[in-house]
């Protein structure tokens, strides 16, 4: 589905996209940062677009958490729309319009494994917000104090 954003934007005036992750026939779920979602967030940052992309993300999930659910969600959205933030977008269509395909690949391949793990904690940090293996504790408190009196 990644490939066909930049297609649908030569002849939409915007794109709304509901990214989901599907479990079964009835239901949508919390989207994990699987490659096909992140090829999804990453094309959205490339295709240089983000003004005209409307991402909505689903939270249903009846067997976990629903603010775990919210905030799994949420920062896997982000987690991939950084990946696509990283990439060396401009250097990519340089050798791309050069005909340097095997430069091309050779940065696409290269940029797999570039430390996003290291900026997203960076970026978690410099918002006051809780880096990965930091915020479930919070949640499960919540849920313990206050909704369970619901």
């Amino acid at each position: 589905m990644a490939d066909k954003i930049s297609a649908a934007l030569l002849y939409v005036p915007e794109l709304l996209l509901h990214v989901s992750r599907g479990v079964r026939w009835d239901s949508d779920h919390v989207i994990t940062l699987d490659d096909p979602t992140t090829a999804i967030l990453q094309e959205c940052v490339t295709s240089g677009q983000m003004e005209r992309i409307h991402v909505g993300l689903d939270f249903f999930d009846a067997s976990i958490n629903r603010i775990a659910a919210w905030v799994i969600g949420t920062r896997n959205a982000k987690k991939g729309l950084l990946k696509g933030l990283l990439q060396p977008t401009q250097a990519l269509r340089e050798v791309e319009l050069a005909g340097d395909y095997t430069s091309r690949l050779a940065m696409m391949e290269d940029a797999r494994s570039l430390p996003w793990g290291a900026v997203w904690n960076e970026y978690c940090a410099r918002q006051d917000t809780a880096g990965d293996n930091q915020w479930l504790g919070a949640v499960k408190t919540y849920e313990s104090s206050v909704l369970s009196g619901r």
